[in-house]
């Protein structure tokens, strides 16, 4: 079968042929349609070596039956152990859910890193009801649907993009506010979803109220961030900065499975920026690397 794999030496990735693979005893195997490309993902092609087989999120159809599921049903998966941007994968079933038809490829695809990340996010912060939400990077794919389910669970949210062309569209999926540099949120927040790292980071870390958290989930600027002992004073009490994996803790299927009704009843909205066919591969990362993608950037086979 094709499949992409890394080539470190050009910076790109290439398609080459690749053992099909061998189910295990609790695995499904998917006949894959779409998959969505995470920054994480286009962060870890330098460090892998020649041949590394990239890719998390994978949507299409059961190859053959076994597992609950059955040959010819349309499902959304996570691969942990990589390898999604191939013309098929095999994956344990507890990592696999139906999707409904309203739900296409491309919409099922951009799930599962980016909302599984957001709703345990959500989660993780207890009841947010009256409560006061900053959320960075909200321009992307975990941010757009974290501002949806964080406004859903009450929270009053403000969102932070790096411009104005990238914050359209934030305050319609319930952003209460909307700012283009953390710095210029007006605090404290009860909860601070933190994806950039570095100078935004800073900003969280000054911004988070008496007992609030900062939930730092990524670093996509790739800068450090000196944290202080004394940042913690001075209104910022008893906060907390905790490092968050989305990936611990219960089995993904039934949270696949409940964000992909989501999107069918129209309760989540999923933006897809950027679609194109898988041979457009490079396109794809290129674009994403360069911050020219808003919500989510696709790739569909067939």
């Amino acid at each position: 079968m094709r499949a992409i794999v890394n080539t470190p030496a050009t910076g790109d990735v290439a398609f080459r042929e690749v053992a099909a693979p061998e189910p295990g005893p609790g695995d499904v195997l998917i006949d894959i349609r779409a998959v969505s490309v995470n920054r994480g993902e286009i962060l870890n092609l330098p460090g892998n070596a020649e041949g590394w087989r990239p890719g998390w999120d994978v949507a299409g159809v059961v190859a053959a039956s076994g597992n609950g599921f059955t040959a010819g049903q349309r499902v959304v998966a996570l691969s942990l152990a990589d390898g999604s941007w191939a013309e098929q994968i095999a994956v344990p079933a507890e990592a696999v859910a139906a999707i409904p038809d309203a739900v296409g490829f491309a919409e099922a695809a951009t799930l599962p890193v980016a909302a599984l990340t957001a709703l345990r996010l959500v989660r993780e912060s207890g009841t947010l009801l009256g409560r006061r939400v900053l959320v960075t990077g909200a321009a992307g794919g975990v941010g757009r649907i974290l501002v949806q389910l964080a406004t859903a669970a009450g929270a009053r949210v403000t969102a932070v993009a790096r411009n104005a062309e990238r914050a359209k569209g934030l305050d319609a999926l319930g952003a209460a506010e909307v700012v283009t540099d953390a710095a210029a949120a007006e605090g404290p927040f009860d909860a601070v979803y933190e994806a950039a790292g570095g100078a935004s980071l800073t900003a969280a870390l000054n911004l988070v109220g008496p007992g609030g958290t900062v939930f730092s989930y990524g670093n996509s600027s790739g800068e450090p961030t000196p944290v202080s002992f004394f940042q913690f004073f001075g209104g910022h009490e008893q906060a907390v900065l905790r490092h968050f994996v989305f990936v611990t803790g219960a089995p993904v299927a039934p949270d696949l499975a409940a964000l992909a009704q989501l999107v069918a009843d129209g309760k989540l909205s999923v933006e897809i920026s950027l679609e194109r066919e898988w041979e457009q591969v490079n396109e794809v990362l290129t674009a994403v690397r360069d911050r020219q993608v808003t919500g989510k950037a696709v790739l569909t086979l067939g």
